[in-house]
């Protein structure tokens, strides 16, 4: 299990597969668009303080909080956290430089999320909630949307929130986005028109799936335009400012590479909307940056921080021995996710030759021993990962069956005969007695020498021209001694095939900026997973913006897979959505696109014992920073016993 993965650019998808905190940069504000009612009947035209695809809210309209947040919980005091690497400014949307990883808490949007990661609420995979937004109006075609806004929402800067600002945003994150989301969102979002102060109104393409479109620019942070104005600054270049936004917390204090403070904002203008009843309970919330990972532990030890999230199997097995946590000053848990685990393992670029050969994938993967590194690296606590949707109901499992497989034969030649025949591609087994498997290397060998690459009398893995296989490992040298002892054990087994591996380290700066440029073979990163049918998928996995999308680091241009979730997006059913989503995954797994480490099916997390949280955690996030809480007394009675400076 790997405990870090290199920064990427702008914000992560929601778990509706909605790119959080980007959801609209449509195009230019349009003029002389027509009223909301002059598509649809009035019959047909829904009205709502929310917004499901299938039209099942879990929440009624006067709800008071949602069900999983302690809605008493006291609000106050400071919980302190880590990070690794160096930061060099705010601006998170930025295409260069190396932006703080939580600064884009400050902004929010037209519905309800969860500011510093994961999907409000947290226990409902489909539902949005207005939360700058009033009502939102669309006709059951979803053809287009109104938002109905509050007039009481304020920047950090006290000044009025409005239409225009939300307007003005649509089209800068289309001017100065992140590329592949702009060229996504072209296609989608035809115009907005801003019909009042706090009336705006999406339009969106004919001939295209709408099932995320209202989320998509539901989500999209709203910023000030007069202070972009004023200010001059810009969403693609690094910033030492944070853009203005309407968020509950702003930066506070910080000096760059060794903390930052975000706290309280004091103008905000929704504490007691229901969407945030029970939340964002801290006042200041402090992240401590280290340069690497022994001296980040020393000082959670030594109570410099105070709440860790663990991701190394070796510490959670050996290093939880110290004085604090045997006093019980510091307590460690671990608590069952209800989501897949990241798809996290060695990653092959397709851009780049021979890893656009999906048969050279396949031997490449066969390099990796998961059984011994389990047994070697990680203490037996991991398990091995088979699906790309681990553990949920569209794992695909055995042969394609049912839905799955009239889904699968519908899609025609794309989808290739022994798919709908065989069994799901399941990761090899290895011998963990040593990292170098004698039966994985003869088979590897054979599927070599059917790509046209075999070993000549020097021992070295060439083509027919006589070149050697040469391959470039992206590796950061803030990651964790698991994670870089894992990749040594594969270069040298790659090394004993005679395959050649540059595998040497670089710092977090240009490790991002490699990472971004797609500059590496092979890396040890994550996939995000998906449990809904988003047009996030394209980012994820469509060919169209692979060479550009940091959220696809294989670059992966599938027909087949761009085929499958074009019929995701069409499906009209939730039964329709998880035959897709199952075929999906199917389909990735064929590809051969990584060698899967392994998962823990717990978040572990350690922390001194003065945050306190629901008894009932919601399914889908762990929410730490979201509706856990201080307790003032725990805290003094720590101070006062000295486990704490």
């Amino acid at each position: 299990m790997s405990e870090k993965t290199i920064k990427i650019e702008g914000p992560m998808f929601d778990r509706r597969g909605v790119l959080r905190g980007m959801g609209a940069a449509g195009l230019a504000v349009g003029a002389g668009l027509r009223a909301p009612m002059a598509f649809a009947s009035e019959e047909d035209i829904v009205r709502s303080h929310g917004y499901s695809f299938y039209g099942d809210l879990k929440y009624p309209s006067d709800f008071k909080h949602f069900d999983y947040v302690n809605p008493a919980a006291p609000k106050g005091g400071q919980i302190t956290m880590s990070s690794r690497g160096t930061f060099d400014g705010f601006n998170r949307f930025a295409w260069r430089g190396n932006p703080e990883t939580a600064s884009g808490v400050v902004a929010e949007a037209m519905f309800a999320e969860m500011p510093w990661g994961g999907g409000a609420p947290a226990d409902s995979l489909t539902d949005s909630y207005c939360l700058i937004a009033r009502e939102v109006e669309y006709p059951k075609s979803k053809e287009w949307c109104v938002f109905h806004m509050r007039d009481d929402v304020v920047f950090r800067d006290g000044t009025p929130l409005r239409a225009q600002d939300a307007a003005f945003t649509h089209n800068l994150f289309l001017e100065q986005g992140i590329r592949s989301y702009s060229r996504s969102v072209k296609e989608r979002i035809t115009g907005v028109e801003v019909i009042d102060d706090h009336t705006i109104r999406y339009q969106f393409a004919d001939g295209i799936s709408r099932r995320s479109l209202i989320g998509q620019v539901g989500g999209t942070p709203i910023f000030s335009e007069e202070w972009y104005n004023k200010t001059g600054e810009r969403l693609d270049e690094p910033s030492v400012l944070a853009p203005m936004a309407s968020g509950p917390y702003q930066v506070g204090d910080y000096e760059f590479n060794r903390y930052v403070v975000y706290e309280r904002n004091p103008n905000y203008w929704g504490w007691d909307h229901p969407a945030n009843v029970g939340r964002h309970n801290f006042d200041r919330i402090r992240i401590e940056y280290f340069s690497d990972a022994t001296a980040e532990f020393e000082a959670f030890k030594a109570g410099v921080y105070t709440f860790r999230t663990e991701g190394s199997t070796k510490r959670w097995a050996t290093g939880y021995n110290f004085p604090s946590l045997e006093k019980g000053d510091a307590k460690k848990e671990a608590i069952p996710r209800g989501t897949a685990p990241n798809n996290s393992g060695i990653i092959f670029n397709t851009l780049r030759a021979p890893l656009d050969n999906r048969t050279v994938r396949h031997a490449l993967s066969l390099a990796f021993n998961f059984e011994w590194t389990r047994e070697s690296l990680q203490f037996d606590l991991t398990t091995q990962r088979n699906s790309y949707a681990q553990d949920q109901e569209w794992e695909a499992k055995g042969v394609p069956e049912g839905d799955e497989l009239a889904f699968l034969q519908g899609l025609g030649d794309v989808v290739p005969a022994e798919m709908l025949s065989e069994e799901a591609v399941m990761p090899h087994t290895s011998k963990a007695s040593t990292p170098i498997d004698r039966r994985n290397k003869r088979t590897a060998l054979k599927l070599f020498e059917e790509a046209g690459w075999t070993v000549n009398d020097a021992g070295e893995m060439v083509d027919a021209s006589g070149q050697q296989m040469s391959l470039d490992f992206l590796v950061l040298s803030s990651w964790d001694e698991t994670r870089l002892a894992s990749i040594d054990a594969f270069v040298k087994t790659l090394d004993n095939w005679g395959i050649k591996v540059k595998a040497d380290k670089v710092d977090s700066a240009q490790g991002q900026q490699r990472f971004l440029d797609k500059d590496y073979d092979l890396i040890h990163t994550r996939i995000l997973t998906f449990s809904t049918a988003g047009t996030g998928l394209k980012q994820l996995f469509g060919s169209e913006t692979a060479e550009v999308s940091s959220y696809n680091p294989s670059a992966l241009r599938s027909p087949m897979v761009d085929a499958i979730i074009e019929g995701a997006l069409a499906a009209k059913t939730r039964a329709e959505e998880v035959a897709a989503l199952t075929a999906l995954d199917r389909a990735l797994r064929f590809e051969r696109l990584m060698a899967a480490a392994g998962y823990v099916a717990e978040s572990w997390v350690a922390y001194y014992d003065m945050y306190e949280r629901p008894e009932d955690l919601p399914p889908y996030a762990l929410g730490v920073l979201d509706f856990w809480w201080f307790n003032e007394e725990k805290y003094e009675a720590l101070k006062a016993s000295g486990a704490l400076r």
